[in-house]
């Protein structure tokens, strides 16, 4: 028997915070994570001195739940979230969520809120937000021994607004993460560190930063949300790597890169890409839960505006046929590798 819909606009969603009927909450305490399971309470109350106001001790992950063209309510890859988020906890030092009990839960909350999950073609998502932060009381330097995980979920339209027309960034003059630091885990304090030179690129026009490594300024990163993809003159996928380790691993990323290996044929190379080559590239997309591809325009840099000319005023057509494969694959439209679409209801 179907739910019936919440009456919204779907259409007109941007990506923005709507509460729903149910989260879901666990604690650990004592050594041991308790079961959890959902509220309807969307607050969350704490200690003054909880560990997460002092210290930053916090990660959180990113996907989403979709309606398929059958009608099925799916998730994209949860296993591949619940193994970052415990790996982004041990390096903080925080007692990993198991990572059955994290897919469970993600199943237990999309299922409450299938109210809130938009219908297939509307271009809207239920976006679910995992977090887990310290509660436990700490005043010297030191992990705490209280967390808390929660997952929230929101219908959401498109990341960038105009969706996947082509956007304009712009090279930071600061540094998104420290070589062997957190850029390989998804910390609110990576997260942090990027807000002002957000602020600043907006305040200048540009949808968002290009980060450069921070001990050389040479190498391309990532943004301050998503991965970079880059198409070369002869159709190759270029997709920046570190050689400290300090891009986040994301899962759309290396979903697109199965994708264009594996079922498009195409040629791909995941190298350290310098920033004074990218102007011989035909294409640039980010890549991320948020947005799977947006195209990039252009960059402007220190030495002027670097253009894509195959994706200057619409996504060129390596990343079209990339993000449309993708998409096809979450929506049920056309069928992918064993075990990325997990059905809900």
């Amino acid at each position: 028997m179907s739910v019936e819909k919440k009456d919204i606009d779907w259409g007109s969603l941007s990506f923005a915070y709507m509460p729903t009927d149910y989260s879901y909450v666990c604690n650990y305490k004592n050594g041991a994570w308790e079961e959890g399971g959902l509220t309807a309470d969307h607050s969350v109350t704490m200690s003054e001195c909880a560990g997460i106001l002092h210290y930053c001790q916090e990660c959180f992950e990113g996907l989403k739940a979709y309606t398929t063209q059958n009608g099925d309510i799916v998730c994209f890859r949860p296993d591949m979230n619940a193994k970052r988020m415990a790996d982004s906890a041990r390096r903080l030092v925080m007692p990993p969520f198991p990572e059955d009990k994290f897919i469970d839960a993600v199943k237990q909350v999309v299922k409450a809120n299938e109210a809130w999950v938009p219908p297939f073609g509307s271009g809207a998502t239920l976006y679910v937000r995992p977090v887990m932060y310290a509660t436990g009381i700490v005043i010297g330097v030191k992990p705490a021994d209280e967390y808390q995980f929660r997952i929230l979920v929101t219908p959401v339209g498109p990341y960038f607004k105009g969706g996947a027309k082509p956007i304009d960034i712009c090279v930071a003059q600061y540094d998104r993460a420290a070589p062997h630091g957190t850029g390989n885990i998804k910390a609110g304090l990576n997260y942090a560190m990027s807000l002002y030179p957000y602020q600043l690129a907006h305040d200048n026009g540009f949808a968002e930063n290009m980060y450069l490594d921070s001990g050389t300024r040479t190498y391309v990163e990532e943004t301050g949300g998503a991965n970079f993809l880059f198409v070369d003159q002869e159709g190759t996928l270029i997709v920046p790597k570190s050689f400290t380790d300090s891009i986040l691993p994301s899962i759309t990323r290396r979903s697109l890169v199965y994708v264009a290996e594996n079922m498009l044929g195409m040629n791909v190379v995941e190298r350290p890409v310098r920033y004074d080559e990218i102007k011989n590239f035909t294409e640039c997309g980010l890549c991320g839960t948020a947005a799977v591809i947006s195209p990039v325009g252009s960059v402007t840099g220190p030495d002027g505006v670097v253009e894509f000319p195959s994706g200057r005023k619409e996504m060129g057509p390596v990343m079209t046929k990339l993000r449309g494969t993708l998409t096809s694959i979450q929506s049920g439209e056309i069928e992918g590798p064993e075990g990325w679409v997990v059905k809900i209801s």
